[in-house]
């Protein structure tokens, strides 16, 4: 009998303007993202910014990846009109992402947010972002740790019953950590399934979606052995 085929899996790329790899503008993506889907049995595309595209890459994949950047969503996009000075701006990935993931909530289609991909998942959810963590949180843990990212940075509490508790098979997971905003409000009806001990929001779901979770780190560098577990339901909730 033949193996049904792997599920085709889009992941989001990030951009950079000309200069370091080439003189023209380039994609990038690291590795890990597509060996870690490979892994868990899908089959890893990458996907371009044109938001014209989206309907027609929806087509043909069967669920969604937005990786995480060193950018941030602009805050007019959750009715902020204030702008932290250290919000970075890529206007044309946001704009390509945002239609993917309406996209994909409009189908109903898994997908999974990372890092900074949670971040617009919530926004697109309705919710809002904690601009900059060190001007918000008092006594705030170290989130952009200096060591590598396959080491842990700090543990995160898992919600009980959420889909990121029972994927993880435990009430809490030690997880890398990489950066400077933060949901503040996950919008209505969307769960917050883990929480840094200082109060940081560390992941998302909704639940009136098939499978719908972000997570603020990078389990795509296997840091918890529930990482991989994360993206073997992603890939499962293909069938």
């Amino acid at each position: 009998m033949k193996a049904r085929p792997r599920p085709l899996i889009g992941i989001t790329l990030d951009s950079e303007e000309p200069g370091g790899y080439s003189k023209y503008p380039w994609y990038a993506l690291r590795q890990n993202y597509m060996s870690a889907v490979a892994s868990a049995g899908g089959l890893p595309v990458a996907l371009p910014h044109d938001p014209e595209l989206a309907d027609d890459w929806l087509d043909r994949i069967d669920a969604l990846i937005v990786t995480g950047g060193a950018f941030d969503v602009d805050p007019a996009m959750y009715g902020n009109a204030d702008r932290h000075d250290t919000v970075v701006l890529k206007t044309g990935r946001t704009a390509a992402e945002l239609a993917l993931l309406c996209g994909a909530l409009g189908r109903d289609m898994p997908l999974l947010g990372i890092c900074g991909g949670e971040q617009l998942l919530a926004v697109a959810l309705g919710g809002s972002l904690i601009q900059h963590i060190p001007d918000s949180i008092p006594g705030h843990l170290p989130h952009e740790q200096k060591t590598r990212h396959d080491e842990p940075g700090h543990p995160v509490a898992l919600t009980a019953g959420s889909l990121l508790a029972r994927i993880a098979g435990s009430d809490r997971m030690m997880v890398n950590t990489s950066h400077h905003q933060a949901v503040r409000d996950a919008g209505p009806g969307v769960t917050v399934n883990a929480v840094a001990p200082d109060g940081v929001v560390e992941g998302i779901e909704d639940p009136r979606y098939r499978f719908c979770l972000g997570v603020q780190w990078h389990p795509e560098f296997n840091t918890d052995p529930a990482d991989r577990r994360i993206f073997a339901a992603l890939i499962a909730a293909c069938a």
